[in-house]
């Protein structure tokens, strides 16, 4: 290799300190048009109208049967993770995994701060759960919906035998036109998060994200979002600077 060449010609373009701190400072601000565009739609989240829950849901946990409202554990807010487990299913899904592995009990201790209760539901039993608990070495509350709509009304399962498809607020026709193969493989586990807030003994759905949306809970992503050479994965510009490009699949396995 040449004196002062790179060892990959796509690694960004080498200029004196004046020169980066100039490009910097132009894309900073930038960065700072993006954080206040996302404090105005944070602001457009929190002023959404909110729907009750009216359907006695029941989830069963390590400790027995639970309704929606225990889930919050006496706290005013509750976050649900759609976890995707399928009944059929020794172990949980790879991406969900990935992404649960991350979180440190910090995290919950924090959002028990603000008064919010982070809760994990799945389709697949309850032994199913707590054996890849213990074998994750996970600490975090989990519940099974086995014996519940909850999954199919929240659009975490597809199955139209049981309601019409619907994932991230597409139709099954719309979701067809992306390219989704809706109609092989009923019922199909999909994730997300739902999110409710209590007043008293009554609940209320606040909000639901699926798909990317679920980047927005920060983690590996987010980190290498800043980095040079971001998430090496095959959509990313730009190309070529990855030694070997990685899955689109959240799951970290490559």
């Amino acid at each position: 290799m040449e004196e002062g060449k790179l060892s990959n010609p796509n690694y960004p373009s080498v200029v004196s300190r004046e020169a980066w701190k100039a490009a910097r400072k132009e894309l900073l601000q930038k960065e700072k048009e993006l954080t206040r565009a996302r404090d105005r739609l944070n602001t457009e989240r929190r002023n959404l109208p909110m729907v009750e829950i009216e359907k006695n849901y029941r989830f069963e946990g390590e400790n027995g049967w639970y309704r929606l409202l225990d889930l919050f554990e006496g706290r005013r807010q509750l976050i649900v993770q759609h976890f995707m487990f399928d009944p059929a299913w020794e172990d949980g899904c790879p991406s969900c995994t990935a992404g649960v592995d991350e979180r440190s009990n910090g995290l919950y201790e924090h959002l028990h701060a603000r008064d919010t209760t982070l809760a994990t539901i799945s389709r697949a039993p309850i032994e199913k759960l707590i054996r890849y608990k213990h074998k994750k070495g996970w600490e975090f509350p989990w519940y099974s919906s086995y014996s519940s709509e909850f999954n199919y009304d929240f659009h975490a399962t597809l199955d139209e035998a049981v309601a019409p498809i619907e994932y991230n607020y597409r139709t099954k026709e719309e979701l067809k036109e992306t390219g989704f193969d809706v109609e092989q493989g009923q019922p199909i586990e999909m994730p997300g998060h739902s999110f409710f807030l209590r007043d008293g003994d009554r609940i209320f759905h606040t909000y639901s994200m699926y798909a990317r949306g679920a980047e927005m809970l920060g983690g590996s992503y987010y980190f290498l979002d800043l980095t040079a050479l971001g998430r090496q994965e095959p959509w990313e510009e730009p190309k070529g600077r990855a030694e070997q490009v990685k899955s689109s699949d959240p799951n970290f396995l490559d």
